[in-house]
């Protein structure tokens, strides 16, 4: 790994790069057409668009990469913002970044090839071909085999959907510990869940056991025959499934951020599942591949593939929304091919036209990846891609209203609705929306009634006959959705375990201690033999100082197994990097790992 690492850190320091310069009037413009056309789903008011940069800044977003296809060519690529900010770093088309399962898309083809050359069979038991592990079929399966066609396709049945990373500076678990679910691993072992070829269910579990077939079929090092087989032949030979060399120059690779603006501890997180999240790129580099696919399906040669394995690849397998490595749209006739990706600290994504040669690649080094979408839709309008654009639905705010506090604080709470959930609360001096990882602005034009930038519902708040909120309605161009519930008493709550925890867990990161304790109390009433879930509690008591109700927690269980090869003290171990590296303050856990004698993990 490491030699692999100095070869291609040698490799993107000596070779010519993409420049964002020379470009002719007419593209120059196209690129200020993009930039200066940015708006989310919905406008408020009479919001004008904003620029790249504005949008930058309304979502926190230190940079930024892109590249446009047009006519099956690059017809431009351009950095934004700072790959690293402390360092003031600026973005470039050479930067490499991190997003993640985009990493997939590559793999896939990397397998592919492989069935191409006759050295595998898509449609085999995957353990015809693993020769360093063995997959561990049981009763879930229902007897039925795994193939890598329904790998590649997430309809395997296959546990595990995505991976944290690790910290590059503390211990990194082999692939082989990441399938079993052995620390230092974090994630629990890849397994059957379902029966294969029910259904879609994504899996990077699945793809990280393509990878271990990969390498026991070549015999070579996973980056390393991805190089030379899949990257550099498609035209990516600034990209590198290696490791950084972290004695090496960095200057080139991007940090990464959360979305809150603070920076991943040591810059960015490492994977040794790389098919799944390892790949290192850029924006110019992954529309190589895009192009090569495009001019494959108008007619023309793959340079990695045959023309039997790009219609895999581009292809729904079993009537599901994937090919074997991408994700197929079909918007009223018009087909693209995409993938998305997010690591901590990055994101990306990417669309191609399957017909008419439009493209791009866009990566973030932050994981909130709102801003993504809204350039993508710029690019579709500046470049008319068939049946792409909507036009954002505008929102008439003619007299905003300033809803006193005493009312804005009776909406204060957690609201159910469709198996998920919202909290209405306050950031910054300001009531918010929160739902699915975002906080969203409420913009009230009654009492009751407030919209949002980022969600096309106007929603309104219920009241019963004493004036207690009850929840509020969902309402999107006339049409009406089931009503948000309020909670009232968590403990009266029927819900499952992962809602519980991430109704929790929100709540203990901003600080609601009490109502966190509540949540997690009641989880585990309803789960006794969770042991996550006494876990959280324990974590939460902590953090409110209360070290007694915590400290008995952690003793009480102390040696026991959340899951098979994952003891209580492994997992305690990964819940304190996680609130190292999320800046929580952690004082308290130097009380807990003395009087459970536990050694504080590596690099922490």
């Amino acid at each position: 790994m490491k030699t692999a690492a100095l070869f291609i850190s040698a490799l993107l320091i000596s070779s010519p790069l993409f420049s964002q310069e020379n470009y002719s009037g007419a593209t120059l413009e196209k690129i200020k057409e993009v930039e200066n056309n940015i708006t989310g789903n919905v406008i408020i008011g009479n919001e004008k668009p904003r620029t790249i940069e504005e949008q930058m800044k309304l979502y926190g977003v230190k940079g930024m990469s892109i590249a446009v296809i047009r006519d099956y060519k690059i017809a431009w690529a351009k950095g934004y913002g700072w790959a690293d900010e402390a360092e003031k770093r600026p973005v470039t088309t050479e930067t490499l970044f991190e997003p993640g399962s985009i990493s997939k898309t590559l793999n896939a083809l990397g397998i592919l090839k492989l069935a191409q050359e006759h050295k595998l069979d898509l449609n085999t038991d995957i353990n015809q071909y693993l020769k360093s592990w063995k997959f561990p079929y049981d009763s879930l399966s229902k007897g039925k085999k795994i193939t890598l066609a329904e790998i590649l396709s997430h309809q395997a049945g296959l546990t595990v959907h995505g991976f944290p990373g690790h910290n590059r500076l503390g211990d990194i678990p082999t692939v082989y510990q990441v399938l079993d679910g052995l620390a230092p691993a974090v994630t629990p072992a890849v397994r059957s869940e379902f029966e294969p070829n029910l259904k879609f269910q994504y899996s990077g579990g699945g793809t990280t056991i393509s990878q271990v077939i990969l390498t026991d079929i070549t015999g070579k090092p996973y980056d390393e025959w991805m190089y030379e087989n899949v990257l550099k032949p498609i035209g990516m030979t600034h990209s590198s499934y290696a490791f950084p060399n972290p004695d090496g120059d960095l200057s080139n690779y991007a940090s990464g951020y959360y979305s809150d603006g603070s920076p991943v501890l040591n810059k960015f997180r490492l994977y040794p599942e790389q098919a799944a999240a390892g790949l290192w790129m850029t924006p110019s580099d992954l529309c190589n591949y895009i192009i090569d696919m495009q001019l494959a399906l108008k007619g023309g040669k793959s340079k990695v593939l045959n023309q039997e394995m790009v219609n895999l690849h581009l292809s729904p397998y079993n009537n599901g929304p994937t090919g074997m490595g991408t994700f197929i749209l079909d918007i009223d006739g018009a087909k693209y091919f995409e993938h998305g990706a997010g690591n901590d600290g990055f994101c990306g994504q990417f669309y191609g036209s399957m017909e008419d040669g439009y493209g791009v690649a866009i990566f973030l080094n932050t994981d909130d990846g709102t801003l993504i979408y809204d350039v993508i839709k710029s690019v579709a309008k500046a470049y008319n891609w068939k049946n792409f654009y909507r036009e954002p639905q505008r929102k008439e705010l003619e007299n905003e209203m300033k809803v006193p506090d005493n009312i804005l604080e009776k909406y204060q709470g957690i609201y159910l609705f469709d198996d998920q959930w919202a909290s209405v609360e306050w950031k910054g001096g300001e009531p918010y929306f929160y739902t699915d990882g975002r906080y969203a602005k409420m913009y009230f034009t009654s009492v009751k009634r407030f919209m949002n930038r980022e969600f096309q519902a106007v929603k309104e708040f219920e009241t019963d006959k004493k004036g207690k909120v009850t929840g509020y309605t969902r309402m999107v161009d006339g049409k009406e959705f089931p009503k948000a519930v309020k909670v009232e008493n968590p403990a009266k709550l029927e819900l499952p375990e992962y809602l519980l925890t991430s109704i929790g867990w929100h709540l203990m990161e901003i600080k609601r201690y009490e109502e966190s304790i509540a949540y997690f109390k009641r989880s585990v009433e309803l789960y006794p033999e969770d042991l996550n879930a006494k876990l959280n509690l324990a974590h939460v008591y902590l953090f409110h100082n209360d070290s007694k109700n915590a400290l008995a927690i952690y003793k009480a269980n102390k040696g026991k197994m959340i899951r098979p090869g994952y003891t209580w003290e492994d997992g305690l171990k990964s819940d304190y990097m996680y609130f190292k590296e999320h800046r929580y303050d952690t004082k308290g856990f130097d009380q807990v790992f003395t009087e459970l004698k536990i050694e504080k993990p590596k690099g922490y």
